[in-house]
C-alpha cells in the first residue's frame, strides 16, 4: 500500500474545532437526534428503501438511496439538476430546516450511501446537514421509538444549483493523473480493489489510478459502524501527508465507499478543497487512459474464471 510521508500539518484539533463551531452535524447521536424531535425537529430522511416500512423514526420520510445515485451500468453518476430538484421538492427538503440522513447502519459499508446523499444535499446548497451516527442499528440498540405509518412529506420549492465544489470529473481526474493539474488521489476501496485483485462488474478493468493512495474506507470505523470522532479523523488523515491548499480527490468504484473518505476528510477532519470523484473506477475504466495495479492477460484472465 503506497502512504505519503507524514507532512508537518497539524490536522489534530482542526477536526475538533470545526465539529465544535458546527451547531448542527455533520454527525448526530440517536439520543441528541430523539431530543430534537422533541422540541425543533429537523427532516429525517430514511435512505433505507424498503426497510423503511419495517419501521423507521418517528416522522421520517422516505427517500431511497437510488433516487440520489445513477442507472445500474454507472451507478456513481450524478442524477441531472432538474431531476435532483423535483426529488428534493417531493421530499420537503428547504434551505433553512436541518436534514438528518439515516442509513441502515449493519456494515461500515452502509454509510457511503449516507454520505454520498450528505454530499448531494451539501452540493445542492443544503447547509444544516447530518448523518445519524451509527444508523438505524444505533437507533434500534438505544431501544428509542418506531412507526410503521409512512410520514407523508410536505412539499417543498427549493431551487438548487448544483455546485462543482467538492465534485471531481473524468476529464479534471485525467488532468490530475496525466500531470496538467496536481491533487492527492485517494482510493477509497478495500485494498483487492487497489491492488487489481477485484473489480466492479460494471468496470471495464481491475486496477486504480496512477499515483493513488489508498486509504480504505474502513479506516473512519470504530465500534462496528460508527464514524469515528473530527480528531480521529483528522489524525488518520496525516498519513496522507498533505500540504496546506492542496487538493485532494476522493474515488472508488462508484462514489459510494469514496463518499464515507469525503466525509471524514472534508467534513469531520476539517480539510477544505476535498473534492469527491462520483463516477470513479466504474466511469474511468471504460476510457482509454492510463491505469495502474492492472493485471496482465493472462492475470485478467484467471481473475475472471477464479472470481478473485
Amino acid at each position: 500500500m503506497k502512504l505519503f510521508t507524514l507532512a508537518a500539518l497539524a490536522f489534530a484539533g482542526f477536526g475538533s474545532a470545526l465539529s465544535a463551531a458546527n451547531a448542527f452535524g455533520p454527525l448526530i447521536d440517536p439520543a441528541t437526534l430523539q431530543a430534537d424531535l422533541d422540541a425543533n425537529p429537523p427532516l429525517v430522511l430514511d435512505i433505507r428503501g424498503k426497510a423503511y416500512g419495517e419501521g423507521h423514526i418517528p416522522g421520517a420520510v422516505s427517500a431511497p438511496y437510488g433516487d440520489f445515485r445513477g442507472p445500474k451500468d454507472n451507478p456513481g453518476q450524478l442524477v441531472p439538476e432538474d431531476q435532483l430538484e423535483a426529488t428534493l421538492r417531493g421530499l420537503g427538503v428547504t434551505f433553512d430546516r436541518p436534514v438528518v440522513v439515516v442509513h441502515e447502519g449493519d456494515t461500515d459499508s452502509d454509510f457511503g450511501a449516507a454520505a454520498r446523499v450528505y454530499w448531494t444535499l451539501k452540493s445542492s446548497g443544503v447547509s444544516q446537514l447530518a448523518i445519524l451516527n451509527g444508523g438505524m442499528t444505533a437507533w434500534e440498540a438505544a431501544k428509542l421509538p418506531l412507526d410503521t405509518t409512512a410520514t407523508a412529506p410536505t412539499p417543498s420549492d427549493i431551487d438548487i444549483s448544483f455546485s462543482d465544489k467538492w465534485l471531481a470529473d473524468t476529464d479534471e481526474v485525467v488532468s490530475v493523473v496525466n500531470g496538467q493539474e496536481t491533487a492527492v488521489l485517494v482510493d477509497a476501496r478495500p485494498a483487492a480493489f487497489y491492488e487489481g485483485k477485484k473489480a466492479h462488474d460494471a468496470a471495464a478493468r481491475p486496477g486504480t489510478l496512477p499515483g493513488a493512495v489508498n486509504l480504505a474506507h474502513s479506516s473512519f470505523f470504530k465500534d462496528g459502524t460508527k464514524v469515528v470522532d473530527g480528531t480521529s479523523a483528522a489524525e488518520i488523515a496525516q498519513t496522507l501527508g498533505l500540504t496546506p491548499g492542496q487538493e485532494v480527490v476522493s474515488f472508488c468504484n462508484t462514489g459510494h465507499w469514496a463518499a464515507t473518505d469525503w466525509f471524514a476528510l472534508s467534513e469531520l477532519a476539517g480539510i477544505e478543497n476535498v473534492k469527491l470523484y462520483p463516477d470513479s473506477m466504474v466511469a474511468y475504466s471504460k476510457t482509454d487512459n492510463e491505469m495502474a495495479n492492472t493485471p496482465g492477460l493472462i492475470g485478467n484472465l484467471l481473475r475472471q474464471v477464479t472470481g478473485n
